[in-house]
């Protein structure tokens, strides 16, 4: 089993280029099986073990998926009849595999999908997914780890209200919406940039959607959608954990790919506690940050356009330099602190209160042997052992390579002491 060693002491100075949004391409990915005509290619696709399971759970449904590295292009041919069941061998890897149940279900008008698995975070329920198909006209009945969806009749567009923004949800119905019949509104539908990017690409396909980047969707299902060629869009995430590790270590680093339309609530926060950060154009961002200590904030983790809470983890290792304590409300994962009892092992001094972390700033961090419990829990301890006296050694680094593209390169190129070592 790898594992990453990190010496910390290091300021980052350098250029980072972000690679493809991993929460962008898995959904186009299972998009593209949509269309049964054309071919499909992708192109800024990102190197990582996500979209090898979701290329692998496609090719298991009947898709044709040609990945080229070197070009970090995919090629989907979803052209033949799919395959009905999504078993739980690849299903159960990875959260966002059941979003090809709308695919399966709007074109064969059966889908038999196993539960979704994942980074334990929280529950992560399937119910609105489920709320969605039945109001689009589908039989749902969940036995023994398998959801069976039948829609015998075809689907039919409707109207849906989301209790809550859910970004899987309004992925799937928006994809299986594409192929119902009539016209399907989405009421407070998740308005992430990523589910934009996937409205985006529907659209190239001949998918009719219109309130893109609002909490009403609007989709006029057609009859057929077409293969098309599309750019994925850069990593936000990716591009937020540079952006703080410049600050984290007082380092200057030009982050290319980092867009201010969708980090604005990390930049607001990061500026408010003193870190300096030009917007340079609309696809780069230089943060510098030379004070001793930063000023302390509170965050709490909302859908778009608040604060990601896939950005949260990071964020508490900068808070951790802030002179005073800073707060972290976490509001959409139950289980997104499980990164402080690792941070602990470094001398970190927090403490948990309900579904609020205290962080106080001000201690130095320490060397130590930690884990990642999660993706992006990984990432903070990267940040953290780039600050922390002496080596950090980190296990479990399986997590990490599900978000980040040759992340200990990208830090090396901008002088960071770190290395994975293959055990």
């Amino acid at each position: 089993m790898s594992k990453i060693l990190v010496k910390g002491g290091t300021a980052l100075k350098g250029e980072v280029q972000i690679d493809g949004a991993k929460n962008a391409v898995l959904p186009i990915v299972t998009a593209a099986a949509l269309a049964t005509e054309g071919v499909s290619k992708l192109t800024n696709v990102p190197n990582l073990s996500d979209v090898k399971i979701i290329s692998n759970l496609l090719t298991s449904l009947g898709v044709k998926v040609d990945y080229n590295q070197q070009e970090k292009t995919l090629e989907i041919d979803a052209r033949e009849k799919l395959k009905t069941e999504a078993e739980f061998e690849f299903v159960s890897k990875m959260r966002a595999s059941f979003l090809v149940a709308a695919p399966i279900l709007a074109r064969e008008g059966y889908a038999h999908v196993a539960m979704p698995g994942g980074c334990a975070i929280g529950g992560r329920p399937i119910g609105l997914h489920l709320k969605g198909f039945e109001h689009l006209g589908a039989k749902v009945v969940q036995d023994a780890g398998y959801v069976e969806l039948k829609a015998e009749e075809g689907l039919k567009g409707t109207t849906i209200f989301f209790d809550f923004p859910s970004v899987g949800a309004t992925q799937n119905v928006v994809m299986a919406a594409c192929l119902a019949e009539g016209t399907t509104i989405l009421e407070n539908a998740a308005q992430e940039p990523e589910i934009g990017d996937m409205i985006d690409f529907l659209t190239k396909m001949g998918a009719k959607i219109s309130g893109k980047n609002t909490a009403t969707l609007v989709i006029e299902g057609v009859e057929k959608l077409t293969g098309a060629e599309y750019a994925i869009m850069p990593d936000r995430v990716e591009a937020a954990t540079y952006m703080i590790a410049a600050a984290a270590t007082k380092g200057d680093v030009l982050v290319k790919g980092a867009r201010y339309r969708d980090n604005v609530a990390l930049v607001a926060k990061m500026r408010e506690m003193g870190v300096t950060i030009e917007v340079l154009d609309e696809n780069s961002m230089r943060v510098t940050n030379t004070r001793e200590f930063l000023n302390p904030t509170d965050v709490k983790t909302l859908p778009h356009p608040g604060f990601l809470t896939d950005m949260q983890s990071q964020m508490m290792v900068l808070m951790l330099l802030a002179k005073g304590t800073s707060t972290i409300t976490e509001t959409v994962f139950e289980n997104r602190f499980m990164n402080v009892e690792e941070l602990r092992r470094m001398n970190a001094k927090i403490r948990i209160e309900g579904r609020t972390a205290l962080i106080e700033g001000g201690v130095q961090l320490e060397g130590a042997n930690v884990k990642a419990t999660d993706l992006r829990a990984g990432a903070s301890l990267i940040i953290s052992g780039l600050i922390a006296h002496g080596e950090t050694i980190i296990r479990h680094i399986e997590h990490i390579d599900r978000g980040y593209v040759d992340v200990e390169s990208k830090f090396r190129k901008l002088g960071a002491d770190i290395v994975r070592i293959v055990e």
